[in-house]
């Protein structure tokens, strides 16, 4: 009963939103206008928003029924990606498409269904990204095998994808040439991330062997492969495919992985081979931040910043970077941790020092721009767990009382208002996790809750 229910009020709001359409074209026999529309279950903001390689397109509100509708007047054919709280998705538009979707938050990709002229497209293209979401599960065990080995698992997985994309070209003639080769991209290049991923793999493992056997049939798939697609720079399976062949390229140096030499030399590889400079600039500050996240230490490296301001030639993002510098400055390992106030959801300022007194503590700052409540929420949850003896406070930079982490207990959680003398060591604003013992001293300024390393950290910390 209750799916009868579900599809039944679907074929309403589908029903809805094509009435719309036509009497938006006051009469006319067609449209010139694409529409874009749906419903959001369980929402975590009032608006979606709607982007073009990261240039916001349009806005669209939420009525009272969770549900929106916009018009995009002289869209051009091609790959577009549509935000809604923390979650982001890939959606396909061609002009005069009506474009539906239906989505519950709480299982984003999972449950994110379209409707509408241009459904079938953007079905095949989510159903893409779940299968290669579950592919990369699949292929973890698949690392430990021979390169002979696992070039067969590729070669048989390759095979079905590209008979799947013939099928859909067969049965469709008239199909755009921009779409199909996007559908051929969404379907074989996380395998061929997978092939580049593969050296990586082994030069992690304590018995890697330097000689890895691997001969140049293991990389045929770069024959037609160009990294310089600045069009498709911000389609994830295109753009985890040119990092993941930077990465091996990098490897195949001789570097360790969480070396700075590694970054450095990725950081100029980045520069080299990507034309475009708006996604150079993206993608040498992602990689940097991430790679200073993977360290979770009190230190950056001189030459990896000299490095990226080179290489980078975006006024905003060094100034993020230069101020990254500066803020892990202003806190040293060994010292005491100055003073400062945060506010509680009771708008009530509480002294920080006050707080954790006598007690081993993670005060974790954290901003939704670089990382998301749920990865918070899990890895608070299990910390919290396994050491309870432990304080954790969780602060949100330039936070109100308005927005919170509700998996987690508002007790333990604050915000900052902008008089607070914490912003003086947060102004890039990127996320910090400061560790500190019971004495009150400082024994990691700068910790990531999204580094492997953290776990360690934390669990030495829990020693003291």
């Amino acid at each position: 009963m209750g799916f009868l229910t579900k599809n039944f009020k679907l074929k309403i709001l589908i029903l809805a939103f094509f009435v719309a359409i036509v009497t938006g074209c006051d009469t006319k026999p067609t449209c010139d206008s694409t529409y874009f529309g749906g419903k959001i279950i369980n929402p975590k903001s009032d608006y979606v928003v709607l982007y073009k390689n990261e240039i916001s397109i349009d806005t669209f509100f939420l009525d009272k029924n969770n549900s929106f509708l916009g018009e995009i007047p002289s869209l051009h054919e091609g790959l577009y990606n549509f935000k809604h709280g923390e979650e982001e998705q890939y959606i396909y538009l061609n002009p005069k498409d009506s474009l539906l979707i239906r989505l519950n938050t709480w299982r984003f990709d999972e449950t994110l269904v379209f409707s509408g002229l241009g459904a079938e497209r953007n079905n095949l293209l989510i159903d893409s990204f779940l299968e290669s979401e579950k592919d990369r599960k699949v292929f973890m065990k698949y690392y430990d095998l021979s390169p002979s080995d696992f070039n067969s698992k590729i070669n048989q997985a390759e095979k079905l994808k590209l008979d799947r994309y013939e099928d859909y070209v067969s049965k469709h003639p008239n199909e755009t040439e921009k779409f199909k080769h996007i559908f051929k991209i969404a379907l074989t290049y996380p395998l061929y991330s997978k092939i580049e991923n593969y050296p990586l793999a082994q030069s992690a493992k304590e018995n890697y062997k330097e000689n890895l056997d691997i001969s140049n049939y293991f990389y045929k798939h770069r024959e037609h492969i160009a990294l310089d697609n600045d069009s498709l720079m911000y389609f994830y399976a295109y753009r985890n495919y040119v990092l993941n062949h930077m990465y091996n390229k990098v490897n195949s140096l001789g570097y360790n992985l969480n070396s700075d030499e590694f970054t450095v030399n990725l950081l100029k590889e980045i520069s080299a081979e990507l034309n475009d400079e708006k996604s150079r600039n993206s993608m040498l500050r992602k990689i940097f931040i991430r790679h200073f996240y993977w360290n979770s230490l009190n230190t950056i490296n001189k030459n990896t910043v000299d490095t990226f301001l080179k290489c980078n030639t975006d006024s905003i993002d060094k100034k993020l970077i230069i101020n990254l510098t500066l803020d892990v400055d202003k806190i040293k390992e060994g010292s005491f941790l100055e003073d400062f106030n945060i506010t509680d959801y009771n708008k009530t300022q509480r002294s920080v020092n006050k707080l954790i007194k006598n007690e081993n503590s993670v005060l974790y700052f954290w901003n939704p721009k670089y990382i998301g409540k749920d990865l918070i929420a899990k890895r608070i949850q299990y910390f919290s767990e396994k050491h309870p003896n432990l304080k954790f406070i969780g602060v949100k930079i330039n936070g109100d009382y308005k927005d919170r982490i509700y998996k987690l207990d508002i007790k333990s959680q604050y915000y900052l208002e902008p008089t607070s003398k914490a912003n003086t060591f947060l102004t890039s604003q990127i996320p910090r996790t400061i560790l500190i013992n019971k004495k009150g001293i400082v024994v990691n300024s700068y910790a990531s809750l999204s580094s492997r390393k953290i776990f360690k950290q934390i669990d030495d910390l829990a020693k003291n």
